[in-house]
């Protein structure tokens, strides 16, 4: 019996064949939402090569769906007399995450996925996907919380009536996604600092690309000039931080966070988000010293200051041509038709 040809292709407006299976190097973009996951993936997209696109929040579930049949005994006991074996269910799970991440965007030569809590599965994506690379996005936990509870981000899990169980959530999931990128090894997941990205974006986006073993393009540095054109960043009206990754690298949302939390909380928030010292934020620094922005980091801060009217404008007309957004058809790139979870 002839063994079926693994490797699949998508096309290009060329007609070019763009293999994509199991073995290729796909990058995982991931981290508790508001972590600076978004901003990642418009930087990545902003590269020539690298197609990552909006979230397909189908991945997630499916993740979820595989770790609860793992872990109920009568359901894994189940499963087996029916005849789906770990192996079995691994081809299949990993099929449909491949074929998600190859068709739901542009084709192109690096293939990414940005859903957040994906890499609470980070071992197991490893293990379906071997050359796999994942970007673990880290934010102070304060940030992260005020910015779910002021935009109203629904999270599973996540109370926003009630900031102290919010933090133990970002606690108890940034453990879960710190603790799989440390297992799997420095070569495979790196750790990302939003604050220390949006300070020093082209210090980071050289180790980001290094990391990825992809070639250096300054696109990454501006990829606001790229948004809702054509051949460029497309968006989601239903993404929360659509609004803000239109602009350029800023650091308005650094310390927002300040002044939002009850006294009790801040007294105690060692105790309630201890990641917090373990990532290396002081929980006592109110607010902290996250660095020193580079000039034209300075630079791009002032002017959406000075011009927030402008910025309005933007999203407004980025939205309004919505059929750019609708057809995410770069025209380098175009696939050929083949017939926890974040609100």
């Amino acid at each position: 019996m002839v063994p079926k040809e693994r490797t699949r292709y998508v096309y290009d407006s060329d007609q070019r064949a763009i293999p994509y299976d199991e073995f290729m190097p796909l990058i995982f973009i991931g981290g508790v939402p508001r972590s600076g996951t978004t901003l990642m993936r418009a930087l990545l997209d902003a590269h020539p090569e690298i197609r990552c696109g909006e979230e397909t929040r189908i991945i997630p579930r499916i993740l979820g769906m595989r770790t609860q049949w793992e872990r109920s005994a009568t359901e894994k006991k189940r499963l087996a007399e029916a005849g789906i074996t770990s192996d079995i269910m691994d081809s299949a799970v990993q099929s449909f995450i491949l074929e998600i991440i190859a068709k739901h965007g542009t084709a192109a030569k690096h293939l990414c996925n940005k859903d957040p809590f994906t890499l609470k599965s980070t071992i197991y994506l490893h293990h379906i996907f071997p050359n796999a690379k994942f970007l673990f996005m880290i934010r102070d936990g304060r940030a992260v919380v005020n910015s779910v509870i002021s935009r109203k981000v629904t999270i599973s899990g996540f109370d926003l009536k009630n900031p102290k169980k919010c933090l133990q959530r970002w606690n108890q999931a940034v453990d879960t996604m710190y603790s799989q990128c440390i297992r799997v090894g420095s070569s495979v997941c790196m750790p990302v600092y939003y604050e220390q990205m949006v300070l020093h974006p082209e210090i980071w986006m050289h180790r980001i690309l290094k990391f990825l073993h992809i070639p250096w393009n300054e696109s990454v540095l501006h990829h606001e000039d790229f948004v809702g054109k054509p051949g460029g960043i497309s968006l989601s009206k239903t993404e929360k931080s659509t609004d803000q990754v239109i602009k350029p690298v800023n650091v308005q949302a650094l310390s927002k966070w300040v002044g939002q939390f009850p006294e009790d909380l801040v007294k105690d928030m060692a105790n309630i988000a201890p990641m917090l010292r373990v990532l290396g934020y002081d929980p006592n620094a109110n607010p902290p010293d996250y660095g020193t922005p580079d000039p034209q980091v300075k630079e791009n801060t002032l002017h959406i200051k000075a011009n927030s009217n402008f910025w309005k404008a933007r999203e407004k007309d980025i939205f309004d041509q919505n059929p750019i957004n609708q057809a995410k058809a770069k025209p380098k790139q175009n696939i050929q038709k083949n017939g926890d979870i974040v609100s």
